[in-house]
C-alpha cells in the first residue's frame, strides 16, 4: 500500500511539472501610481485610469514582435524626428504617437488609406502642406511628414491646451473631440466618454512611453548591434522630370531597391515633375548599407543591456 501511495505521489509530481511546462509564468506589468507625459503628471488613482493603462500596458508588453520592432526602428528614426519636434515646440513624448500609429514602419498603410510614419490621411496631409499623388507621396517622407504632423499637433494644442486632448483628436478628429468636450462639460479627453478606440488611444501612448523608457523592466532585452541603423546617404537634388527611376538609380551608383527603400515617397517608376519642383533624393553611399562598416550608434542607452 505504501509503495502504491509513493507511485501515485510521484505521478502527481510529474503531472504537475508537465502542467507547469505547458503554462509558463505570466507576469502582469506593474502599474505605477502616476506617470508623466508631455510635462504633466497623470494620476492613476482613479479606477478607470488604472485599468485603462493596465489594459494597454499588458497588451503591449506581450505583443513582443511589434514592440521589439518599434524599439529597434526608433534607433534609426528618432534622431531625425526628435529635432523636428523640438524645433517646433512639440514635446518629445509625442514621438510615441508615431510609434503607436505605424510601429515606425516606413511603408505603413492602413485599410482606410492613412499612410506613413504618422498615418496621415490624404486630405489631412494636403491640408498641412504635403504632396500626395500617384508619383509622389510625402506622407512617406520622414522629415516632411514629421513637420506636417507638428503643424497638426500645434494647431490642436492651441485649441485644447493639453496634449492628451491633442492625442485624442489625432485619432478621433478635432471636430469630434471639440464637440464632446463641450457637450460633456470637460476640459480634458481623459474625462470623456468616447469610442473604445479613441478612449484607448491616449493610454496606448502612455504604455508605449513606459516600455520605451525602460524596456528591460518589461522583459525586453536588446544589444546595441541589434538596433537598426541609418545608412549614410548623399542628398541629390532633382528639379526636373525623371523618365526612369530604375536607370536613375544605376546612374547614381545604387540599385532601384535601395533608392525606393531610402526614398519611400517615390511612388512610381517615373516622375513627370511638370512644375519643376525640387526634390531631395537620398542615395546610399558605397558600402553604407553594410552593417560590418557601420558604427553601432545607440540613441537611448536605456534600450540596451550593456
Amino acid at each position: 500500500m505504501k509503495r502504491l501511495r509513493n507511485i501515485l505521489t510521484a505521478m502527481a509530481v510529474v503531472a504537475a511539472m508537465a502542467a507547469a511546462a505547458q503554462f509558463p509564468n505570466v507576469v502582469n506589468p506593474e502599474i505605477p501610481a502616476k506617470v508623466t507625459f508631455a510635462g504633466n503628471t497623470v494620476s492613476l488613482d482613479r479606477d478607470d485610469m488604472y485599468e485603462r493603462l493596465d489594459r494597454e500596458l499588458t497588451a503591449m508588453a506581450y505583443t513582443h514582435g511589434n514592440t521589439l520592432l518599434t524599439i529597434k526602428r526608433a534607433n534609426r528614426y528618432f534622431p531625425v524626428m526628435a529635432p523636428i519636434l523640438k524645433r517646433n515646440g512639440v514635446p518629445l513624448d509625442m514621438l510615441y504617437l508615431a510609434c503607436i500609429e505605424s510601429t515606425l514602419n516606413p511603408r505603413a498603410l492602413s485599410p482606410a488609406g492613412a499612410a506613413g510614419f504618422w498615418q496621415l490621411m490624404p486630405a489631412t496631409a494636403k491640408e498641412f502642406g504635403l504632396e500626395v499623388n500617384n508619383f509622389v507621396d510625402e506622407r512617406y517622407n520622414l522629415k516632411k511628414a514629421t513637420e506636417a504632423a507638428c503643424r497638426y499637433l500645434k494647431r490642436a494644442y492651441s485649441r485644447y491646451g493639453n496634449w492628451e486632448s491633442v492625442a485624442a483628436s489625432y485619432n478621433g478628429g478635432m471636430a469630434r473631440i471639440s464637440r464632446e468636450l463641450q457637450a460633456q462639460g470637460q476640459n480634458t479627453a481623459y474625462n470623456l466618454y468616447l469610442t473604445d478606440e479613441t478612449s484607448r488611444y491616449m493610454f496606448r501612448l502612455l504604455a508605449m512611453k513606459l516600455i520605451m523608457t525602460r524596456p528591460a523592466d518589461y522583459g525586453f532585452s536588446l544589444k546595441a548591434n541589434q538596433l537598426y541603423r541609418a545608412a549614410e546617404c548623399t542628398p541629390v537634388k532633382v528639379s526636373g522630370p525623371v523618365d526612369d527611376w530604375q536607370q536613375w538609380a544605376i546612374d547614381h551608383g545604387t540599385t532601384y531597391m535601395a533608392l525606393r527603400d531610402h526614398n519611400p515617397w517615390i511612388r512610381a517608376k517615373s516622375l513627370p515633375n511638370k512644375t519643376g519642383k525640387t526634390y531631395t533624393v537620398m542615395v546610399p553611399k558605397p558600402g553604407a548599407q553594410m552593417r560590418s562598416r557601420q558604427k553601432p550608434t545607440v540613441y537611448d542607452r536605456n534600450w540596451i543591456k550593456d
